[in-house]
Formats: C-alpha cells, sequence, structure tokens
C-alpha cells in the first residue's frame, strides 16, 4: 500500500521507460516489506529535477543518460570514487543534502568476480564511453592488468591515459592472449542483436568474457564465447549488481539479488511477449 508515509526513490535520464530498475527495486521492496516506491522520471531538465528532488524529499535517485556527468555540480556533496570517474549514478538524499556515488565501476567488478578472480589476469576492454570508464577503474583497483580498445584511437588513448591503463586497436586484441574479456560499447543491443564487437575466432576457449548489454540477456557476443569455450557473464549481473549496491547505499543494509535478478528476467518477458501487441497498435 502507498501511504503518507511511502518512501519515494527513482531513475532520472532520458530515456526512461525501457529501464528494469523500476522492477528490480520495487521488488526489493516488496521482498523486504519496505513501505517505499520505485518510479521512472524522463529528465529534461535537469537543474529543475534535482530540485524537485531535494524540496520533495525523495530518498534517493539512479542517474542515467544523459545525466551522469552534469548532475554532479548540482550535488551537495560526491563520493571520492564517483570525483574518480566524473559520473554519479547514485544519488542519496540525507535529509536535503544530496551525494552522489557511482556503483557502475563495483557492479562490473562484482559481477566478474562471480566466476574469476581479477587481480593479475590481462584485461581487454572493449570501449571508451561512460561503461568502459567505470569499468577500467573497477579492473585496475581490483589488480588487473587493463588494455583499452576501441575503434576511435584518439578517444581509446584518452580513456587509457586517464585511467593509467594501456591502449591497442581492435586488431591486436587476438595477440593480447587476454584472460578477460569486457564488451562496454553497445554493439549487440537489441534490435541490432546479430551484431558481434569480435569476430568470434578471436575468442579462446578458457577466457572470461562479459557483456555490458543485457537486452537480450544472451547476446551474440556471449553465445560465440561459449561456443568457444569460454566463461561467459551476462549484462544483466552487473546490472543487478550495481543495483544492489545502490540499493545499500539508501537503506544501509544489502537486497535480496536473486528477486531483483529474476524481476529483472520477468519484466524482460513481459516486454517480449507485449511487443507485437504494441507494433500492431501502431500500424
Amino acid at each position: 500500500m502507498i501511504d503518507a508515509q511511502t518512501e519515494v526513490f527513482g531513475i532520472i535520464g532520458n530515456p526512461v521507460r525501457h529501464s528494469l530498475s523500476p522492477a528490480m527495486h520495487n521488488a526489493a521492496f516488496r521482498a523486504l516489506e519496505l513501505n517505499a516506491v520505485y518510479l521512472a522520471f524522463s529528465v529534461e531538465n535537469l537543474p529543475a529535477a534535482v530540485e524537485g528532488i531535494r524540496s520533495l524529499a525523495v530518498r534517493g535517485v539512479n542517474v542515467t543518460i544523459p545525466h551522469k556527468i552534469a548532475i554532479q555540480k548540482l550535488l551537495d556533496e560526491m563520493d571520492l570514487t564517483a570525483v574518480a570517474l566524473g559520473s554519479v549514478n547514485t544519488v542519496l538524499n540525507r535529509q536535503g543534502t544530496l551525494v552522489g556515488y557511482n556503483t557502475d565501476w563495483i557492479g562490473a567488478v562484482g559481477a566478474l568476480e562471480e566466476v574469476t578472480a581479477i587481480s593479475g589476469k590481462r584485461c581487454a576492454l572493449l570501449g571508451a564511453g561512460g561503461a568502459a570508464r567505470a569499468v577500467a577503474y573497477g579492473l585496475a583497483n581490483a589488480g588487473g592488468d587493463v588494455v583499452v580498445i576501441n575503434r576511435t584511437e584518439e578517444k581509446g588513448r584518452r580513456l587509457a591515459r586517464q585511467m593509467g591503463c594501456g591502449f591497442a586497436p581492435l586488431k591486436a586484441l587476438p595477440d593480447l592472449r587476454a584472460d578477460i574479456l569486457v564488451n562496454a560499447t553497445s554493439v549487440g543491443m537489441e534490435p541490432r542483436a546479430e551484431e558481434c564487437p569480435v569476430p568470434p575466432e578471436w575468442l579462446r576457449p578458457g577466457m572470461v568474457v562479459m557483456d555490458a548489454v543485457y537486452a537480450p540477456p544472451r547476446t551474440k557476443l556471449l553465445q560465440e564465447a561459449e561456443a568457444r569455450g569460454c566463461r561467459v557473464v551476462e549484462g544483466l549481473r552487473w546490472l543487478v549488481r550495481q543495483g544492489a549496491e545502490s540499493f545499500a547505499i539508501w537503506f544501509g543494509t544489502r537486497p535480496p539479488e536473486d528477486v531483483m535478478e529474476r524481476a529483472c528476467r520477468e519484466s524482460m518477458l513481459r516486454a517480449h511477449q507485449d511487443a507485437p501487441h504494441r507494433a500492431a497498435k501502431e500500424r
């Protein structure tokens, strides 16, 4: 039941209609019998939205594209990791004081460490955007030897320099003999789910392959990797782990990650089943 005591959480970004965060967090609230609700807010005017969070006592929000960088100057405080990354994906409203955090990096590391140790491993990272920046930070802090790989060399070298990592062009990937490969690009995301960010023959048995893309859950990259004897980590695990870290910041306790993941998978399945009906209506 929603009443006058219900605490409000949400995600702000544009677009946000596709977000799995409401399903994920509301499932955790129900499981723990918390009087709270999580909503998706499509935001274009970020300063007005931040003032609304403060004045309406919204307890906490996640931040997604395109506001992760711009929101920094609107907050009262920032966690040191968020400062280092120059990006915020979680905000805690501490009685009117807005504090920014970044849980993307720890979500990625946590998902990977479910299947492998990172320390001392050669890690090839595809991409040079915000997700890649978070992964580079996380892998390096976990003791990984990180090499950034990006089609646009200038952007890739810039990220590598900022994160203290190496850089290599895509064609050099087979020679790196990487232990861990992380795709932090959008290649393979629906509706272009048949795309793979690397030639499948470059994937080696025993390599650990993680994809940031979670729609579809089993991307072309992960299918090809599994077929070649690699261990794979779905992007959905990364999503759930970073969401769990946000939850812990807001409540000071760990949420039921199995419940959160199941809610995400059920939400994705419903969306897939509803797609033909929406298309028919639009026609």
